[in-house]
């Protein structure tokens, strides 16, 4: 496996088949898991296609696999970023991390994915004005 990030809060790692695992550590790791495997699981039923999909979450070592969105984004405009972000609030998420370090690029379809929910928080969608 080669480590991507390795912080007090969790180590994340890709694996040879191109899984995410990530590994929570430190102050509320429990917390943050169990909020992030919460996050992953609505926007999958929601039908949201520029995050992870959540393949496994094992508890007892706080710990998820997921699939792999893409690579890092080396620089994302402030206003590209934003809009990323807000897109996701359609989904009924606000990222409460909305760094560019949380956002990703997949090449396979020029897309901006996002990425890390274990502080984002679920929203009421609003309901979109209809056109006539």
């Amino acid at each position: 496996m080669i480590k991507l990030k390795n912080t007090l809060r969790s180590t994340v790692q890709l694996t040879h088949d191109g899984r995410i695992v990530k590994q929570y550590h430190g102050k509320d790791a429990f917390q943050r898991f169990t909020r992030e495997v919460k996050v992953l699981k609505h926007l999958e039923n929601k039908g949201c296609e520029f995050v992870p999909r959540l393949l496994e979450a094992d508890s007892a070592m706080r710990q998820i696999i997921t699939t792999n969105c893409g690579m890092k984004v080396e620089y994302i405009a402030s206003s590209r970023s934003k809009r990323v972000f807000k897109e996701l609030e359609n989904y009924g998420v606000r990222h409460e991390d909305q760094n560019s370090r949380n956002i990703i690029y997949r090449p396979t379809d020029g897309r901006f994915c996002i990425i890390d929910f274990e502080y984002a928080e679920r929203i009421p969608v609003r309901a979109r004005a209809s056109r006539n």
